[in-house]
């Protein structure tokens, strides 16, 4: 089976390490060829390039930028995006037969490749929902419900929910969330398909703790908080920074705060202007790094916005995961991400709205380092059994009709 695989994030390479380059070797493994689209964006400086390899292809269309810019930048690239794609397609995959497209949110301007391809290829079209947009524009006030923007952007959404033979869902508070508000969706096509990864064995070794401890001039005696991933709006950096507040310059607990976004600067200058003794702030790191970090750290952070009323389920949280270690998930109370983590066994959850919980928390898991183990091994459990690629694969094979090659 040929899969046209159209998606945002950055793939240079299946080796690389996502939610989405993890799923293809998957697909791979049980006989069928990706043709992956993703984007080149113009801060790069590459142009449009094919990447043939033996197992899959890679199609690199040059885009407008979408990362860290201005909305109005975003916006413009975003409203192009599908027709460079389709242009793109149409040149280089003119002369390939597709029997699955196969593509994600954000963004939902994609609607207009999938389905000129849909009509010309005669292939099941399967989304994987990722982002609820324009609503989650709406949550965090950046766009007005009713106004001109809202109104094309939901028809967008509702022509692509139209279009999808399938939809796989992230949670079940997703599933419902769609059904809910989206009635004219048949219930019989949506289902869940989790983020996924293929686990890697980690062994927490502790000499390589105390390296990167010392690396980083963390110190050693003190339970080691961090959070990793996008520091933007959704994040509402802000109230994270009323959090550490509530806890900074304790000798019992250090927080790290490693990643990028448009909301890095409000971290910096709280730093800048408290100079806590406890809080470090890195502006993002390499993948290797990074899980390197993780390996002298206690607890993984997840920081979602209080006002979000459609269910997020950050994919961060699959890093912590992998590592065994236990999360503190402080979110809003829409998302289900926080009950998956408490009856999960593998970490607490609190409502991102009262920073004096937060502390409370972190109080508490202070007091339990010799928990942090079986906390840790209870949430690797849960992803071997719950979010890897080999499922997720599975279930999207099951759902239009296809058997994987575990179950032929």
């Amino acid at each position: 089976m040929n899969i046209l695989f159209l998606t945002m994030s950055q793939f240079d390479s299946i080796d690389i390490y996502n939610i989405y380059s993890d799923l293809m070797p998957t697909f791979i493994g049980n006989g069928h060829r990706p043709y992956i689209v993703s984007p080149y964006e113009k801060r790069f400086a590459q142009e449009t390039e094919l990447f043939e390899f033996s197992d899959y292809s890679n199609l690199k269309v040059k885009v407008g930028n979408m990362s860290n810019v201005s909305l109005i930048e975003k916006g413009l690239s975003t409203l192009r995006l599908g027709r460079k794609f389709y242009a793109a397609i149409n040149k280089y995959f003119s002369k390939v037969k597709f029997d699955l497209i196969l593509y994600s949110t954000p963004p939902i301007t994609l609607a207009g490749v999938v389905k000129k391809q849909k009509a010309r290829q005669h292939a099941a079209t399967y989304l994987l929902l990722k982002d609820i947009f324009p609503q989650n524009a709406v949550d965090l006030g950046m766009m007005r419900e009713g106004g001109l923007l809202h109104r094309y952007f939901r028809r967008k959404e509702k022509q692509l929910y139209a279009l999808s033979d399938h939809i796989g869902c992230m949670s079940d508070a997703n599933v419902d969330y769609l059904l809910e508000h989206n009635p004219e969706v048949a219930s019989e096509k949506v289902g869940v398909s989790p983020n996924s990864i293929i686990p890697k064995q980690i062994v927490r070794a502790e000499k390589s703790r105390q390296e990167q401890r010392e690396k980083y001039g963390i110190p050693l005696g003190a339970v080691i908080f961090i959070y990793g991933g996008n520091m933007g709006a959704p994040q509402d950096i802000p109230f994270v920074v009323q959090c550490l507040k509530t806890v900074e310059n304790r000798s019992d607990c250090f927080f790290i705060m490693c990643g990028t976004g448009n909301c890095y600067s409000v971290l910096e200058q709280y730093v800048k202007e408290d100079n806590p003794s406890n809080v470090l702030i890195i502006n993002g790191l390499p993948k290797a790094e990074y899980d390197a970090l993780l390996q002298a750290c206690d607890v993984g952070l997840l920081f979602l916005d209080h006002r979000f009323t459609i269910p997020n389920f950050p994919s961060r949280m699959l890093s912590y995961m992998e590592q065994s270690m236990p999360i503190l998930a402080c979110t809003d109370r829409n998302t289900d991400v926080g009950k998956v983590i408490a009856d999960g066994g593998f970490g607490w959850w609190c409502e991102s709205r009262y920073p004096a919980i937060f502390k409370e928390l972190c109080e508490e898991i202070i007091d339990v380092p010799n928990k942090y183990a079986e906390i840790g091994a209870a949430g690797r459990r849960y992803l071997e059994e719950c979010y890897t690629a080999d499922r997720c694969c599975r279930m999207i094979l099951e759902r239009i009709g296809l058997s994987t090659k575990e179950n032929t």
